[in-house]
């Protein structure tokens, strides 16, 4: 049995360019998918916050119009309200890696509001990435790349991923009121080299030990290929 540690937002809103706070946190898909895939094939999964707090939907994610209808929407907070690791997280400061087979970073915009300055999240994907076991990380997850950097560089640099494009950011309605917008950063404060497939379809890139997913339904095949690597 493999133990997987999901590193996962603890944010509740995200501020935009008019200051406003846009309601965020993870995105019930890209945590639902992958632990039940990983907790089905027999293997453990442990949740990580900053400071523990307890993770929180974003609503939006459980509308039947964003989760394939209202079956859909009925199966995630059936995941979701069975996962007890949710109410019981670790706090990232006390992570030791070496207890963990892999780790996955979910997504929604909360990892822009937190894990993106989150120093504790920079050294656990710094060493993740550099002890050779998978790390996979989907959708808005990837901004948590942005905490690794020391005087400017990260060891992401030249690695090839892929994440939420500004293009899905555009057909939501947010890129024109972000302050900042992920495919953008990424490229110029990390230096990635970036690969996307069509919006809304399922895309992964694997560079190495890294697994990266573009959007919400990228989160089902990188938890595939995770089962795989953790056999």
């Amino acid at each position: 049995m493999a133990k997987i540690l999901f590193v996962m937002t603890g944010a509740t809103y995200w501020v935009l360019k008019d200051g406003t706070r846009h309601a965020t946190g993870y995105w019930a898909e890209e945590f639902a998918a992958p632990y039940k895939a990983i907790t089905e094939a027999g293997h453990e999964v442990l949740v990580a916050t900053p400071n523990g707090v307890t993770p929180n939907v974003d609503m939006m994610s459980l509308r039947p119009s964003m989760a394939g209808g209202e079956e859909g929407a009925l199966e995630l907070e059936a995941i979701i309200r069975s996962a007890e690791v949710m109410r019981r997280p670790l706090q990232l400061s006390n992570v030791r890696l070496e207890d963990y087979d892999a780790v996955y970073l979910p997504g929604g915009h909360g990892p822009m509001a937190d894990l993106s300055l989150d120093a504790d999240v920079g050294r656990i994907l710094t060493a993740q990435l550099a002890s050779g076991k998978p790390l996979a990380i989907v959708c808005h997850g990837p901004a948590a790349m942005l905490a690794t950097r020391i005087h400017g560089e990260s060891p992401f640099k030249g690695y090839r991923i892929t994440c939420f494009t500004d293009e899905e950011e555009e057909a939501v309605g947010l890129a024109s009121r972000a302050t900042w917008l992920l495919e953008t950063e990424l490229k110029d404060k990390i230096g990635i080299e970036f690969s996307r497939g069509e919006i809304w379809k399922p895309y992964m890139v694997e560079d190495r030990n890294l697994i990266t997913g573009q959007n919400p339904h990228s989160a089902a095949i990188l938890a595939e290929r995770l089962l795989e690597l953790v056999k």
